[in-house]
């Protein structure tokens, strides 16, 4: 076997890039024969700490694998054979925007990264990065495979998907937060619960629940734990999830504040206001340039806080734990050039008819199974019609999106928009798009 070639692009990322560092030479079938990893980000000043971590987790680690950092594209990807990509454009200052802008039209959206009037700018501004690495592996590395972490990741890998000849494969933990919500109402360890979940990226549902030791259909236990329970119990996680399952019959993943996203009624069972929360009488973020604090969640009693706050030293790398963060591009990786098997819980790529009721060409979210043959699909039930009905919008939103990018058509990303189903104004919807264009100007594609 000849040496594995890694690229990393937007290794810069503080999270991102040690966790796929350390994944990777924690894995010993990568390792066994030879590892080139190249860090690439596209501002120089990023690498610095991860170009530092790069020698003392390999050095602690026992490894020998070479690993350079660059900020050539071209360079970094020439003879790869995966290409992990985690990028995102001014990530907290645009989101800001993606989220107040759209409420001032009074399109009451949660969260605005994925879905949303907010979702759809999110992927437009990423969508020219990403469409350029594709064509710089298109041209050096045609065969390698490109595993996205990068949000919106059904948006993105539509994208790849639709206008390149790369195979992508998008990478999500959603799924095992349904698993811990499963378990924590069922009381019992996460590891005894095996759940199949399919759909779309954020937007997932569980078509089995299984206890992992006895093959006991856990369903009729959820549904009766989740009668039981005290509705303000992780409200904010689970109160809409609650109410999908009561209706749709399936749990839903990851969380309210994903799935919400694409539910015109999810305002009722979400506190999005305080997401990125800030008095507009002192200015808005992308004027004054200071970014609110970005809430995730209540869940960890956010809201519970002494008067006065000092903000904590950063974590310096040496001090991070190394182990595997629990992410699938390694286990991928070790299945299509080692020869491991793997059964993968969750990836997004092409349905080719996965799930039989959703559009054949959809990037939908699957479990997976690959090894040094490939990576297989697993063969999912038809969802219920009312989950396929909400998810089947969402595919004609996503190609719309597409399209309005490759032809940089103003009048694409309004269809778009106009389907969205927090969008009930036609007005409102053309005076949001001009705006959102004119602050985004300088980092969205050109829209005629």
């Amino acid at each position: 076997m000849t040496k594995i070639k890694i690229t990393l692009v937007g290794a810069g990322s503080r999270s991102f890039g040690p966790s796929s560092l350390r994944d990777i030479l924690l894995s010993d079938p990568l390792n066994e024969n030879g590892l080139h990893v190249v860090l690439m980000d596209k501002v120089a000043e990023h690498l610095t700490d991860i170009a530092a971590y790069a020698p003392f987790l390999r050095k602690k680690l026992g490894r020998e694998a070479q690993i350079s950092s660059t900020t050539d594209l071209e360079a970094a990807v020439d003879g790869a054979d995966f290409v992990i990509t985690a990028i995102d454009v001014q990530r907290f200052l645009r989101w800001t925007q993606d989220f107040h802008v759209p409420r001032r039209y009074g399109f009451h959206q949660v969260f605005g990264e994925n879905g949303g009037p907010g979702g759809l700018f999110h992927a437009l501004r990423n969508m020219g990065p990403m469409i350029d690495i594709a064509r710089a592996m298109e041209r050096l590395c045609p065969r390698a495979l490109m595993l996205n972490f990068s949000n919106p990741e059904h948006k993105l890998c539509e994208s790849v998907s639709r206008l390149t000849s790369v195979k992508s494969v998008g990478l999500c933990h959603g799924v095992f937060m349904g698993i811990h919500q499963i378990a924590t109402i069922l009381g019992m360890p996460a590891d005894d619960v095996d759940g199949a979940a399919c759909g779309m990226n954020h937007f997932t549902f569980f078509q089995r629940i299984r206890h992992r030791r006895t093959g006991e259909d856990l369903y009729p236990r959820l549904r009766s734990a989740e009668r039981e329970g005290d509705w303000l119990s992780d409200w904010h996680e689970i109160g809409l999830a609650r109410i999908l399952f009561r209706r749709f019959g399936l749990w839903p993943s990851p969380a309210a504040n994903h799935y919400g996203e694409y539910i015109r009624w999810a305002e009722e069972f979400v506190a999005s206001e305080l997401q990125y929360f800030y008095d507009p009488a002192d200015g808005h973020p992308w004027e004054t340039g200071n970014v609110p604090e970005f809430v995730y969640s209540l869940s960890g009693d956010a809201t519970t806080r002494p008067w006065r706050r000092t903000n904590p030293e950063p974590k310096h790398w040496e001090q991070a734990d190394i182990r595997p963060s629990g992410e699938l591009a390694v286990p991928i990786m070790e299945a299509l050039a080692c020869g491991v098997p793997r059964v993968l819980e969750a990836v997004n790529i092409p349905n080719r008819g996965a799930i039989p009721n959703l559009p054949d060409d959809m990037i939908v979210e699957a479990p997976a199974s690959a090894d040094a043959a490939g990576l297989r699909a697993h063969e999912m039930d038809p969802l219920p019609e009312g989950i396929a009905a909400l998810l089947r919008t969402q595919a004609s939103i996503h190609r719309l999106l597409v399209e309005a990018f490759a032809e940089q058509s103003k009048d694409k990303l309004l269809q778009a928009l106009l389907l969205d189903p927090t969008v009930d104004s036609y007005r409102r919807a053309v005076e949001c798009v001009e705006e959102m264009m004119r602050l985004q100007a300088d980092v969205l594609p050109p829209l005629r």
